[in-house]
């Protein structure tokens, strides 16, 4: 019975990620006691001209909805979040209404007999393999699955698994039907081994678009610019959009509002030390009812937070730490039990220094300000002082670098193994990671961990702060409509912002999902102003400056900007290639001699360069150069080859495998998965077609 109340708590939604993540297909199983939408129409859209009931898509909302309650205990349901749950509930309905056409076109049907075959065979289906596996082993235990399956306490459920296993056995059908369309050879496995396992050594002269000349000397004409829009057209398809400036006056809470707070646990304090049963006082109490004997450690506070919980005068069973400010909430500590965490945790200090690493360039940069910091580091300027200066981390920039204590898995892993290696007080790096370079100084270690209940309070705006802010907005918004937009922002010193393109079920950058926001953008004319729309964050003041219902994004400056770029890109990259196939054409040419005769280019030459990332040592990541270099032959000079910025020439020295390998092994494990993988992306495609195709109405509110 406990495995399947695990099974219930675990597949209540069931999420199939196939294909990439491209098609999400969401099985759902137990009516939950949920009010759902009231006073709505009776239809949600119609899909290819089927009409979509409201309640199918009700139902699918609901799940959503107890979902988020059942990860997120406390938790309130914002208007974003619930503007975000209806639109994931509506592509749902989509994709599923969709499916079931496909399993209809490929007549795709199921037997009962082949269910109970499925979960008898040594590899059933998801559903079952993800919850009654040995998480150790990942071997299947077939003594919980059958003791599961006899159990009549588990009948009804188990009705909503075998929904799901069909579910799951019809898509697998649908794979099938389309996978005799593909198939691998034994020149794409051997290509893939090849690149994945072999390591090459390389010279290359990397030349930049620069080099083709100046862009005044590439001029792209507006028919151009017309003319790629027009032949790139399904590039720009969108849904109907909007566009809108804005002045916002944000909810922020007053130090009143902290002070209150405050005040109010203040108040509790006592009665929390005393001997009340923490488990219920806590859920009453607490805005985060799940604060009942939880293990924390410097890394679960704020710096200043974490040093008042951890002074040794608080580390003693019984002790009441707080009210404690931090990180917006205040905070009551009851100390059950000082312990030792398992894994230690770090305070750090970094500087960050972004750059393109497909640009040498930058690179080059970079190098040489690292470089710098350092010599200024040895000189003895305080870390702090230049994290001040140069990192471009500006929220921890403000605070010497400063990144507060964290657990391994709270940093990228290259930023972790460094400072994780290092003694305290030491400085590491340069350490290169998705975000840039980083120069780390190791702050010290800590593995001291408190076992605790919290009673916790958000510090949230009080009543009297929010009519203020009202008053603020349709004050601004009175005169807007009476005196215009634009001098009333500059009248009463506010600053108007732009939103992108958004659509009418989609997020308003930068605003998030807001349901008042796009109700009036989709009624509005152009250049209307709104009333003042109040959200969570706080109250917006709206002008709309843009309608576009053709089904493609406008080609406005933004755009011509963009697709100007890359027809510079391209006509300075037909004259590169053409200059750089002369110079490899000359007889008796090497690549030495032609960096000779171009005293602007230069020759990298690199060893251990890996296909699998990109990576050229002492270069940087340039992964069309890498995969260029992958498909190359030893010792001879090649013609111009794409790069990240630009294009080379490229001499391939040498290409080695690690000694040891067992190439026909890997073979034969790679040739299933290419093969899937071939599959999947064809079925992917397929589906986007099909939703593509798919006449679509959202008849929603």
């Amino acid at each position: 019975m406990a495995v399947m109340s695990s099974l219930r708590d675990k597949t209540h939604i069931i999420l199939y990620t196939l294909l990439g993540a491209f098609l999400a297909l969401i099985v759902f199983e137990w009516g939950m006691n949920f009010s759902g939408f009231t006073g709505k129409t009776n239809q949600a859209g119609k899909i290819n001209g089927k009409s979509v009931p409201f309640s199918q898509y009700d139902e699918v909302y609901k799940e959503y909805t107890e979902n988020f309650r059942r990860n997120n205990p406390g938790a309130e349901i914002t208007s974003e979040t619930e503007l975000g749950m209806q639109e994931q509930a509506w592509n749902t309905v989509v994709d599923q209404t969709l499916l079931e056409e496909q399993f209809q076109k490929f007549s795709i049907g199921l037997q009962d007999q082949e269910v109970v075959e499925a979960l008898d065979s040594p590899n059933p289906p998801m559903v079952i393999r993800q919850n009654f596996s040995n998480p150790a082993t990942g071997v299947l235990d077939r003594k919980k699955l059958d003791s599961a399956r006899r159990d009549p306490h588990n009948k009804e459920l188990w009705l909503q698994v075998e929904k799901i296993v069909r579910r799951e056995l019809k898509i697998n059908k649908l794979i099938r039907a389309l996978q005799t369309l593909e198939h691998v050879t034994d020149r794409e496995i051997n290509d893939i081994v090849s690149r994945q396992y072999s390591r090459f050594s390389a010279s290359f002269i990397p030349v930049p678009f620069s080099f083709a000349g100046p862009d005044s000397n590439f001029p792209v004409k507006e028919e151009e610019t017309k003319k790629y829009f027009d032949d790139h057209k399904e590039l720009f398809k969108q849904v109907p959009s909007r566009k809108a400036d804005f002045v916002f006056f944000p909810l922020t809470p007053s130090s009143k509002d902290s002070l209150a707070v405050r005040k109010e646990l203040e108040t509790i304090r006592t009665e929390f030390a005393g001997p009340v049963n923490d488990a219920d006082y806590v859920k009453v109490q607490s805005d985060r009812p799940t604060g009942i004997n939880v293990t924390y450690t410097r890394s679960d506070f704020s710096p200043s937070a974490g040093e008042t919980v951890f002074s040794p005068s608080n580390l003693k069973p019984g002790t009441i730490v707080g009210p404690l400010p931090d990180r917006g909430e205040y905070r009551i500590i009851k100390v059950k039990q000082v312990t030792t965490s398992p894994q230690p945790i770090a305070r750090a200090s970094h500087i960050l220094l972004r750059f393109n690493p497909a640009s040498r360039e930058d690179v080059q940069k970079v190098r040489e300000l690292s470089m710098l910091i350092f010599k200024q580091l040895q000189a003895g300027v305080p870390f702090e002082a230049l994290a001040k200066k140069y990192s471009t981390d500006i929220a921890s920039a403000v605070n010497g670098g400063d990144v507060g204590w964290f657990s391994k898995e709270r940093m990228v892993p290259e930023f972790s193994a460094a400072v994780f290696k290092a003694q305290p007080g030491s400085i590491v790096g340069p350490v290169q990671s998705q975000f840039g370079l980083h120069i780390i100084k190791v702050t010290g270690f800590d593995q001291t961990a408190v076992v605790c209940s919290e009673v916790v309070r958000k510090i949230k705006p009080s009543t009297e702060t929010v009519e203020s802010g009202r008053r603020l907005a349709m004050v601004f918004q009175q005169s807007a409509k009476e005196k215009g937009f634009d001098k009333s922002a500059a009248s009463s010193r506010q600053t108007i912002l732009k939103t992108a393109e958004f659509g009418r079920h989609m997020p308003v950058a930068p605003i998030g999902y807001s349901e008042k926001v796009t109700a009036f953008a989709f009624k509005a004319a152009e250049g209307d102003v709104s009333d003042v729309l109040e959200t969570e964050k706080g109250f917006f003041v709206m002008r709309l400056t843009g309608k576009n219902d053709t089904g493609y994004r406008m080609l406005d400056k933004d755009l011509k900007s963009r697709i100007n770029a890359e027809l510079l890109r391209e006509k300075k990259g037909a004259v590169l290639e053409k200059k750089l196939a002369a110079m490899a054409k000359g007889p008796g040419q090497t690549i030495e001699k032609i960096a000779a005769q171009n005293p602007s280019l230069h020759i990298v030459t690199a060893e251990d360069i890996r296909w699998s990332d990109g990576l050229i040592p002492g270069y940087g990541v340039d992964r069309p150069l890498v995969e260029a270099i992958s498909g190359l032959d030893a010792g001879k000079l090649s013609l111009p080859v794409k790069t990240a910025d630009g294009y080379a020439l490229v001499l391939v020295s040498k290409k080695t495998l690690p000694a040891g390998l067992d190439l026909k092994a890997e073979k034969a494990g790679i040739a299933p998965q290419l093969l899937r993988a071939k599959q999947e992306q064809l079925f992917a495609e397929y589906f986007a077609a099909v939703r593509k195709n798919a006449k679509i109405e959202d008849l929603r509110p």
